[in-house]
């Protein structure tokens, strides 16, 4: 658990370098907005979230299984973790924000992670 790190993960990094390819301009973690999400792109009032599969449970995604020991704890720490999810979102929607959820599996494929941002921001 302690090698699990919550920033600069490879999946965030390859979507903050497409972003910058295609020419926006962001801020990261912001800590005075609910939820400290990854990417925040203040011009477009719009905040990215780049959730791990696992972590936050991206439904029929084979990388959100749950461990075999200790599965009442597992199951528990996921339901919180994404009851936070949807609390941060709707704060952040209530101060006007828009919000992109990527999700961890989806960043693989470069030429299919700009096709989802060129979709998401035109």
């Amino acid at each position: 658990m302690s090698r699990i790190r919550g920033k600069d993960t490879k999946p965030e990094l390859r979507v903050r370098s497409q972003l910058h390819r295609m020419g926006y301009r962001f801020r990261l973690h912001r800590k005075d907005l609910p939820g400290r999400p990854d990417i925040v792109l203040p011009k477009y009032a719009t905040v990215i979230f780049v959730h791990g599969c696992f972590w936050h449970r991206h439904k029929g995604c084979r990388f959100a299984y749950t461990p075999k020991t200790r599965v009442e704890f597992w199951e528990t720490k996921f339901e919180q973790n994404v009851r936070r999810d949807r609390r941060n979102e709707a704060a952040l929607r209530k101060r006007g924000w828009r919000i992109i959820r990527i999700w961890e599996c989806r960043t693989g494929d470069p030429q299919k992670l700009q096709q989802q941002l060129v979709r998401i921001f035109n």
